[in-house]
């Protein structure tokens, strides 16, 4: 996923033509032509660009930037790229311990699960990853992910949550997240 995939999938996502964004980049009459090649990819925007861009489209910069650093939360953006051009793709699920079973000692490292129509028809890979910040993004994310299919929360909100998370975080209800992203119930 390309920084112009993003640019457009968020500017479409927020009823945005490419004149409009343009116009509000304050590029005039060529402000469409000027856009479309960066969604093309033919030109990539400089840093501050990119910035202003995200503000005028309501979503964390960093949404929109490529990588460099590959910390959590680069890993999260990539991801949540990953599950939205391939929605699917991507499965999450909590693990839970048996307290008093220890199972160390033994080589078999396979998680047993019930055959469903929910699961692949080859059984699928898992992984773990010893890093608390990111452990804790991935719990609330999963999170997400059942409100979503539960219903409990829309397509749009959903996708609300991504493009402008870390904001949207809310530690999986223990606080009150600095961007609010779910539509008033009203």
């Amino acid at each position: 996923m390309t920084i112009g995939d993003k640019i457009k999938k968020i500017r479409t996502f927020r009823n945005m033509t490419q004149a409009e964004l343009g116009a509000a980049l304050g590029w005039g009459d060529k402000g469409a032509n000027r856009l479309a090649q960066y969604e093309t990819n033919y030109r990539v925007p400089r840093k501050d660009l990119v910035t202003e861009m995200a503000k005028i489209l309501d979503v964390n910069p960093l949404t929109l930037h490529e990588p460099t650093t590959m910390n959590a939360s680069e890993l999260m953006e990539i991801l949540f790229w990953i599950d939205e051009f391939n929605p699917g793709m991507i499965n999450l699920f909590q693990l839970e311990t048996y307290p008093s079973e220890k199972s160390n000692s033994s080589g078999d490292t396979a998680i047993r699960y019930h055959d469903s129509d929910s699961w692949p028809a080859h059984p699928p890979i898992g992984m773990w990853f010893n890093y608390g910040i990111l452990n804790d993004f991935l719990k609330e994310w999963t999170l997400r992910k059942e409100e979503l299919t539960s219903g409990a929360i829309t397509r749009d909100e959903y996708f609300e949550w991504k493009i402008n998370w870390p904001q949207t975080c809310d530690d999986c209800g223990k606080r009150e997240p600095s961007k609010q992203w779910r539509k008033s119930s009203e």
